[in-house]
């Protein structure tokens, strides 16, 4: 990538002009992230137009309407809710073109926000579009990767291993910009005091049943009765159990039976201080799976559904894994319990011998020493990187002309 971001093209005569999709909370920190970015690093701030959140205001964006307008809570409130957020993709599409932006970045929320992206293209066929998140074409339904080229010009991806994906499957050009947890690395690995502690007796089990109300009520009470078997064979340790504020009680009502009671942490720096002195974590699977890895915490995953999404996904869900960190590394070095195979004997047998020193503690250790090189950390800033790119292809848009058949790749 270039030193320098353009901010400005001299056939434009004026600052470039962005415009920003974020539908959602992880989606809108990635969208600040961007704009402090493409701010810090311009000789003229661009202007910045959009739908974003809280980290996006704090950057200057003036929202088109609330993102929180467009949260859904559970599938029985989709039909009900349905055609308000019809109306919010066409407001947010005619907004797009009314604007007539140097480029659209979509961020993440693809249910949402290539739906703008669709809309735009077919109006606007001469604006730019950036994604920036590649949706899971590589596990999830992956002919969205060839549909996407037909409204995405290139993809920024958070995962290493997503331009090749892109490749195989026929979609847009794809760049490898950083996960935004390369920042975090720092905060999550132990300094030598946490060191001690990942040694002390007795050790920090951190034990995660997800980020959603509907997640910690399937795990809480298979993941407490793994804790129990473990206690049964005379296993001695502390549980720590990471989250966020909201859910904090949930989270203690649904572990309120376990053999051991959890330390609730809610707050940011409480969980990554648990992560730098934890021995190792029982985790639902997700992106946390790459953090604790980050973190050097071997753990055990696991996952249980519904019935009828168990159907659906065994239908269309394809790779070697369903474990971020596993995907990563290319190989399946966290054990992973999906399902039927999500039981508290399964996840105990699993646990028992990465809470000691054992060969399978140290396979995992040994693998997650890999990630600073295949996730390129400390090399370069994530937002950085994407910053580059939008700018690029923001600066080159005017040579374009208006047509579909000649969008930038």
């Amino acid at each position: 990538m270039t030193n320098a971001i353009p901010s400005s093209d001299a056939s434009i005569g004026r600052p470039l002009r962005l415009f920003l999709v974020a539908a959602e909370e992880s989606a809108d920190r990635l969208g600040g992230a961007l704009m402090r970015a493409l701010r810090d690093h311009a000789t003229t701030p661009p202007q910045f137009l959009g739908l974003g959140g809280a980290d996006m205001a704090a950057e200057g964006l003036a929202s088109l309407f609330p993102i929180d307008d467009l949260a859904i809570i559970g599938f029985s409130a989709i039909p009900r809710r349905l055609p308000d957020i019809l109306r919010r993709i066409r407001q947010t599409a005619d907004a797009v073109i009314a604007a007539e932006p140097d480029v659209l970045v979509i961020i993440d929320g693809p249910e949402f926000t290539h739906r703008v992206a669709k809309r735009v293209r077919k109006a606007a066929p001469s604006i730019p579009i950036v994604d920036y998140v590649s949706p899971s074409v590589w596990a999830w339904r992956p002919w969205r990767a060839r549909a996407m080229r037909a409204y995405v010009d290139h993809v920024l991806a958070l995962l290493p291993f997503e331009p090749a994906a892109h490749e195989r499957l026929g979609g847009p050009p794809c760049t490898y910009v950083g996960h935004p947890l390369s920042g975090a690395v720092s905060r999550l690995r132990p300094d030598p005091d946490d060191a001690r502690r990942r040694l002390a007796e007795p050790p920090i089990l951190l034990v995660l049943p997800g980020s959603r109300s509907g997640e910690i009520s399937k795990h809480s009470n298979i993941f407490g009765q793994a804790l129990k078997i473990l206690k049964e064979q005379d296993r001695d340790f502390d549980v720590v159990v990471p989250t966020v504020q909201r859910l904090a009680a949930r989270v203690a009502e649904a572990s309120a039976a376990w053999p051991v009671q959890p330390r609730i942490v809610a707050d940011p720096a409480g969980r990554e201080a648990a992560m730098r002195g934890a021995r190792a974590a029982l985790t639902k699977s997700g992106t946390v799976t790459l953090e604790l890895a980050l973190a050097g915490v071997p753990m055990v995953a696991a996952y249980r559904v519904s019935f009828p999404e168990y159907l659906v996904g065994k239908a269309l869900i394809h790779g070697q894994s369903a474990i971020l960190a596993n995907l990563v590394l290319g190989r399946n070095v966290v054990p992973e319990f999906l399902q039927y195979d999500c039981t508290p004997e399964r996840l105990a047998e699993a646990l028992a011998p990465i809470l000691s020193d054992t060969p399978q503690r140290r396979a995992q250790v040994d693998a997650f020493a890999e990630l600073d090189q295949i996730m390129e950390i400390g090399t370069a800033d994530p937002a950085r990187r994407a910053a580059d790119i939008v700018m690029d292809i923001a600066a080159r848009r005017p040579d374009l002309p208006p047509s579909s058949e000649n969008r930038l790749s």
